[in-house]
Formats: structure tokens, sequence, C-alpha cells
């Protein structure tokens, strides 16, 4: 205790949040397990039409046990996923699946019996203390930071952060990236990207943070003063290592894409490549019924193999899940654009608040240095000018996911992906809930801080969660707030319930 009491007051005070927000996060993992596992005992599971390949039989009680409980967080793309880390990449369109996922499973296969439900658990936790460090850095708002933490949790992507997806392991990763970022750290950044990158293929966009991120800092040094003609030899220096650092790093952001386009390549496209296992007849059963390519059976070469750059990954997408520009704009698909409505309608609403709130500043890419930010007075929060990169990376995801993809998985593509789906809701919650207000000087620049008091020396009380809050005080809160928790939980809860006995979701 004595040695934690000489600890910076401002880390302690990091620690002490990221530690509510993991606390949290594993509280409503655990809940999600149990809830998952009793709507799949008292649920029957509906018949898709979707993959699902054979699976072993139980080895015994403690294995049929878990299968039994735990069922539900294997259906849909997790058994791609369970598959791959079963038996690698055998079938040709498993390759939509990044390894970094699979690869982890496999890992701990051997010691947990639990290894999906446990490593996404800690990771969701994991990623929920990332953003909470990130907000701190981009908002500066410590109880806005909090509060979108928290909402991370209870994401109305929840059951993709529980089940067998990479969801979660992507959202630690690319929320610490961009915290590392934001610190200065751009190697170490550059890594958690490149990982992130191995974990889904929109990672790639990631590169964009490093480029803007290398740009901004060229364009206020250029901003600095005149140019002497003594200056350009210095400069040009500086324009060259901003440079040559930004390659490299979005070299390596690209590379376990392009690794893994040449691993498919050598293991589809290869003649005499032969399976490196057993195949069981089920399997291939399978695979001949729904025309599935499989590793190493002989055939003719798919289409890929010849293209001047093979990229099997596209090519999976559009061959087998149909994936390309407004394929999905159909009456028959109006359920699933109905699906995607509240987070369409969020991430919309995000951007035009940014954008009306700051013009100037978006015009010119935030690469102008404003007068209040030269007299050290930049605005806090949501529409600071920090968030500007944010943004628009939030903005990009929702543009393709809505006109390229299929539009129902916009909910877990956003809230894995982009940390402005939480912040912009805090920030509703916190510039439009009367609940959410005090008088105290907690937010001193928004003059409507958060209740509830700092961590601090003993006696002084600890801060309550505000999300507790509100949900106790349901009937006082404004419509408004009623609105974003209920999409929250509202998306929560029927992802346990449906995904989890295999009907459709987002």
């Amino acid at each position: 205790m004595e040695l934690w009491s000489r600890v910076d007051p401002q880390l302690r005070e990091v620690v002490w949040f990221a530690g509510r927000c993991r606390a949290l996060a594993l509280l409503l993992q655990a809940t999600s397990l149990v809830f998952q596992a009793v709507f799949n005992l008292l649920i029957p599971d509906h018949a898709a039409d979707a993959f699902s390949p054979p699976r072993p039989a139980p080895r015994g009680r403690w294995d049929a046990l878990v299968e039994r409980l735990l069922g539900g967080l294997g259906r849909w793309d997790a058994e791609h996923f369970l598959l791959i880390a079963e038996r690698g990449y055998l079938l040709e369109h498993s390759c939509a699946f990044l390894p970094l996922f699979p690869l982890s499973l496999r890992a701990l296969a051997a010691l947990l019996p639990l290894a999906a439900a446990l490593l996404n658990a800690l990771l969701a936790a994991l990623a929920a203390a990332a953003l909470y460090a990130l907000g701190r850095a981009v908002l500066r708002r410590r109880r806005q930071a909090f509060l979108a933490a928290l909402l991370f949790s209870l994401s109305p992507a929840g059951v993709f952060m529980a089940a067998a997806y990479s969801e979660s392991l992507f959202a630690f990763l690319a929320f610490s990236a961009m915290w590392q970022l934001e610190k200065g750290q751009g190697w170490r950044s550059g890594l958690l990207f490149s990982l992130a990158a191995g974990a889904r293929a929109n990672g790639l966009v990631n590169a964009g943070f490093f480029l803007y991120c290398r740009g901004k800092r060229l364009a206020l040094q250029l901003q600095g003063g005149p140019a002497s003609p003594r200056k350009f030899p210095l400069l040009w220096k500086q324009v060259l290592s901003l440079a040559s650092s930004a390659a490299l790093v979005c070299a390596g952001i690209f590379l376990p894409f392009a690794l893994f386009q040449y691993y498919a390549y050598v293991r589809f496209c290869s003649p005499g490549t032969g399976p490196d296992q057993t195949i069981p007849e089920p399997l291939l059963q399978l695979a001949r019924d729904k025309g599935y390519r499989v590793a190493g059976t002989g055939g003719a070469k798919p289409p890929w193999c010849s293209q001047r750059f093979p990229v099997v990954y596209s090519y999976v997408q559009d061959t087998y899940w149909n994936v390309g520009f407004l394929r999905y704009f159909e009456l028959r698909q109006i359920p699933n654009f109905l699906l995607a409505l509240p987070v369409t309608l969020l991430g919309s609403w995000a951007a035009w608040t940014y954008v009306s709130t700051n013009p100037r500043h978006c015009l010119t890419l935030g690469l102008e240095r404003s007068e209040s930010e030269e007299r050290g007075k930049a605005r806090d929060g949501f529409c600071g000018p920090a968030v500007f990169v944010y943004v628009v990376h939030a903005t990009a995801l929702l543009v393709f996911g809505f006109s390229c993809m299929h539009v129902q998985v916009l909910t877990r593509f956003l809230g894995s992906s982009s940390p402005v789906l939480y912040w912009f809701s805090a920030h509703l919650l916190q510039e439009h809930e009367p609940l959410l207000w005090s008088s105290g000087t907690d937010d001193p620049s928004s003059g409507k801080p958060l209740l509830g008091k700092s961590p601090g020396s003993r006696g002084k009380g600890t801060p309550d969660n505000p999300v507790v809050r509100l949900l106790l005080n349901w009937r006082l809160i404004t419509p408004l707030s009623k609105s974003i928790l209920g999409f929250f939980l509202g998306y929560w809860l029927l992802g346990l319930i449906l995904h989890c006995n295999f009907f459709p979701w987002t």
C-alpha cells in the first residue's frame, strides 16, 4: 500500500479505471456465457442452411457437458474458425477467415478445454481497458472515456465478443495499437496493427492511422514558421525520415495478409501438393454436396490462381459469399437492412455531428493548426480535433460495409473496429442526460461532469457506474438515453438468444 501511494496520481487513476473496465467486461462475459447456455438449453436449434461440418463425438462426460453448455458459441462463422483450428485450411472458402485467431485457439486447445470462451472473455476485458486508455488520450475526459469503455463491455455486438469469433482479438489489438500511436510509440503501434491485420482483413485499413499521423506531423512542422534556404536540407531529411518509417510500418501491416495469400496459393494452386492429414469421409461428402474445393485433392486449378496477383481472399468473398458493390440491395434483404439500421443511424449521426461542429477542421483534413490549439485550449471530448481521423475511419467502414458487404454484419464490423460508436454514444449520454450531470468539477471543460467521485484517498468514496445508474433510474432518463441503452442491451440479449440457436443475426 505504501508503494502504491508513491505512484503518480494520474497513473493510479488510469490503472484504477482500467481495472474497473476489465472487471465489468469479465462480469458481462461470464453473464453472456450463462445466458447463452440457458437459452441454448431451452430453445431448440433452428435448422439453418449454414456451414456445419461434422464434429467428432465427445470423448467423455466433461466434453459432452462443455458442448451442451457452450455449444451455442460455435454457431455460424465460428464453425469455420473451429474447423481451421482443428484441421487447418482444408477448404478453399475457409480462406475468408484469417489465421491469427484460429492459431491462438490451436495453441490453447491443448491446455484449456474452454479455449474459445475463456480466450475471448479475457480479450474482451483487455479490449475494454485499451479503449479506456485510448479514450483518455484522445478525448481528454476521463469520465467520457470511462463511460465509453463501459458501453463497449455492453456492446450490441456482445455475442460475437463471447463466441468463437475474431472480434475480441481484433478489438484488443486495434484499440491497443491506436493507443500506442497516440502515445508516440510508432513501432510498437505498427506491430500491433500488423497483428490485427492477421486477424481480420479490415485491419489493413488501419495503416491509414499511421500515414495520417506522419503526414500531420510533417504538416505541423511546415507551419512552424517561414522556411529559410538553410532549413531546406533539414526539412528534406525530416520528410525522408517520416516517409521511410511510414513505408516500413505500412509494409509490416500488410505483411501478414500477403503471407497468408502466398500460403493459400501454395496450398491450393501448387501441383502435387497433397493433404497433410487424413480427411474424414463425412467432411469430404459435405464438400462434394456443397461444391467446396478441398486442398490437395486434385482437379483443375481455381480461377484465382491464374490472376496476375492471386488473392484468394477477394475471390472467396465474391464466389462463396456474393460480396460486392450493391449486390445486397434486394427486396428480400430488407429485414437485414432493418437489423443494421440502428448502427447505421448512430454512425451517420456521429459523422454529421463532428463535421457540423468542426467544418474548417474537416475541410483542412485536420492538418491546419487552429488558433485554439496554438493557445493550448483545443476542444476536448468527442468533438475535439484529435477525434477527426477516427471519425473518418468509422465513416469509411460504414460506407463500405453498407454498400459492399452483407449489411447485417455492420453492428459487429463497426463495434469491433472503431471506438467512435462508443465515444459518440458516451458523448450523447453525457451531454443530454440530466442524471449524469452534477455541480462538481470533474470535467470543467464540458460544464456537465458525470456524477461520481474520482479515485483518491480513503474517505473520499469511489465513482459509481454511470450505466448502472441509468438502468436503475430507467423511468427518469430521457428518451434519447433509453434509445441508446435499449439498442446496446437489446442487441446484446437478442444476439445471445438468436445467434446461439442458429437463428439469423448480425
